[in-house]
């Protein structure tokens, strides 16, 4: 028996077969399904309660965008097409079993978090099906039997999903991709139509709505309910950040290794641009109609705003939206918890990881804080990316061994841990010791900018300690 066919044919251990590979069309599909979810419905809300301006949204959206996509197509898909491994043994061939092990589990954590937050937003849905009583703003804790049993019915779906695997996962969010994109643009097409039956105003053209954009919906102001003050390079820094684990920290290895060509990056422009823009952008127009309507009423809650734009349809699209996110971060996940016991099934390891998503998904906390929670995500994870770029493109270049764990047997490449964990240190505290450094209104090292120095950090730390490391053992790096 294989490898592969012991772990349950996904490939962990070894490259990606020529037979395995998908086409462009399978990415675009996954891509707009994972980013056009029940999340956008969150997301797209905070952003108005985080006082956020109509220019400042749609700049920042229009190029943070772009450079995410950018991310990866000249970070994460040419390694993944050269290597086609998992993230979680390139990591073990670089760092060693001991460190990637700490690795992974920090990984996998993070990402059943992520998951969870995207049962949360589907169990909303349920909410004003059954009419039990869900989280405000501020709630941390589960607030009814409802709520539990809820979260739990959808969690078991969605793990069985995600435990048949990566084709499984893709073909799921084909289907429901094309019907989803056409359910937010009519979210953002009505919720337009009520703030011209509520205000009086008339949207015939750009200027006209930029107009109503400017007075009506993205107004700008104070925040809400302790959020952070929003400007264009918050909407900008967090539209590029908020998938760093994914392309920065280089998690989507894992997906693009099956792609035939790294060009397929581009595939992520349908989620970025019909879920991190368009999505996004309808969901605040939502938002901002229930504030309009009633101010006092700032719950985030995309049942809800679904059900009072588009009723039924717009309750199935939150429920299914949240489980074609749910679905390939569970798969991220239990592939970060498989790796540390190879020789477990894959598909059981996965159902276990779908049962702490879910659990996390019964505190509706997580999804409340998730502009917070997806910027320290992506900080925790970043460092690894920049240590698997310079393995895999510098070291060769400055007659250094990639791989060299796994080449002088060490349980920890202690260069790398260095670079990940010094990094994290170093960014921490930059947060922490300089609050009061500002350039106008905006906090330099704040937890959504300091990544990007964080990247270089990384990077040079990696590649010096690593110049250390083999010129101290020779014979080993030889």
């Amino acid at each position: 028996m294989s490898e592969s066919e012991s772990t349950g044919g996904e490939f962990e251990r070894e490259p990606a077969p020529k037979s395995s590979l998908l086409g462009f069309k399978s990415f675009i599909g996954m891509y707009a399904g994972e980013h056009c979810a029940g999340t956008e419905l969150m997301l797209g809300p905070l952003f108005v309660a985080a006082g956020v301006t109509a220019w400042d949204l749609i700049m920042g959206l229009l190029i943070g965008n772009a450079l995410a996509v950018l991310s990866w197509m000249v970070l994460c898909a040419p390694i993944a097409t050269r290597a086609r491994l998992t993230l979680y043994y390139q990591l073990e061939k670089i760092c060693g079993r001991g460190l990637v092990t700490l690795y992974n589990i920090a990984n996998g954590v993070a990402f059943c978090f992520l998951a969870g937050s995207m049962i949360t937003v589907s169990a909303t849905a349920l909410g004003v099906w059954f009419k039990f009583p869900m989280p405000g703003l501020s709630d941390t804790y589960p607030n009814s039997v409802g709520w539990v049993v809820a979260v739990a019915a959808l969690g078991v779906v969605v793990s069985f999903v995600a435990a048949a695997g990566y084709s499984m996962v893709a073909r799921f969010a084909n289907i429901a991709a094309p019907w989803m994109v056409l359910v937010f643009l009519a979210f953002g097409f009505i919720g337009l139509r009520e703030f011209m039956n509520e205000t009086g105003a008339e949207v015939n053209s750009l200027a006209s709505f930029w107009e109503l954009a400017q007075n009506d919906i993205w107004k700008g102001g104070e925040p809400l309910g302790g959020q952070s003050k929003f400007t264009f390079w918050h909407v900008m820094f967090f539209a590029w950040f908020c998938n760093m684990a994914m392309h920065i920290g280089m998690s989507d290895l894992s997906v693009f290794r099956f792609a035939k060509k790294s060009w397929y990056g581009l595939a992520t422009a349908s989620g970025m641009y019909v879920g991190h823009f368009m999505a996004w952008i309808s969901a605040s127009i939502l938002y901002a109609l229930q504030l309009h309507r009633t101010p006092e009423n700032t719950d985030v809650l995309p049942g809800p705003l679904a059900d009072n734009a588009a009723g039924i349809a717009g309750l199935i699209c939150v429920i299914i939206a949240g489980w074609t996110t749910a679905n390939p971060t569970i798969y991220r996940a239990g592939l970060a918890f498989q790796s540390i016991i190879p020789g477990a099934s894959r598909f059981w390891v996965t159902l276990f990881t779908g049962l702490l998503v879910t659990i996390v998904g019964m505190f509706p906390g997580v999804a409340m804080g998730l502009l917070g929670f997806v910027a320290i995500y992506g900080l925790i994870l970043m460092p690894m990316g920049a240590v698997i770029f310079c393995d895999f493109w510098l070291l060769p270049k400055l007659g250094l061994r990639s791989y060299y764990a796994e080449h002088a047997r060490l349980p920890i490449n202690w260069a790398a841990a260095v670079a990940w964990l010094g990094t994290l240190a170093i960014c921490v505290g930059l947060v922490k010791g300089f609050p009061d450094v500002m350039i106008g209104d905006v906090r330099v090292f704040e937890i959504y900018f300091v990544a990007l120095p964080g990247w270089f950090i990384a990077s040079a730390l990696y590649v010096g300690l690593s110049q250390v490391l083999q010129s101290s053992n020779p014979a080993e790096a030889a």
